[in-house]
């Protein structure tokens, strides 16, 4: 399994249409086929800056997906969304995998 991790640089004046855009891929990735961790944007700090995450299966996974995407009318549609409102002004994409793996169980006092 590997994530994806988007780091979007978003018009800071325009943070409430990236909301809308992160609610849509909300419906659009899962379907696909992509396991959806969330979209996550400004709150404190920068005003800029947000993420997308998601697990997939390994690159072959990925690339099988992007092309579900690409033919989903929700994910063209999101895209020319994006195209047209231009709220995104940069887009960064990265591949990690967790190494950190098994987790210990959370305890509490």
């Amino acid at each position: 399994m590997i994530t994806c991790f988007i780091r979007y640089e978003i018009d800071p004046f325009k943070k409430e249409i990236f909301a809308e855009y992160a609610h849509t891929w909300g419906q659009a990735i899962p379907r696909n086929g992509a396991d959806l961790i969330g979209y996550f944007g400004p709150h404190e700090g920068s005003a800029t800056t947000a993420y997308g995450v998601y697990n997939i299966e390994n690159l072959a996974a990925y690339e099988a997906y992007r092309e579900r995407l690409s033919l989903d009318p929700l994910g063209r549609e999101n895209y020319e969304f994006a195209k047209r409102e231009k709220f995104i002004l940069k887009e960064d994409r990265i591949f990690l995998k967790n190494m950190s793996l098994p987790h210990a169980a959370l305890v509490l006092p």
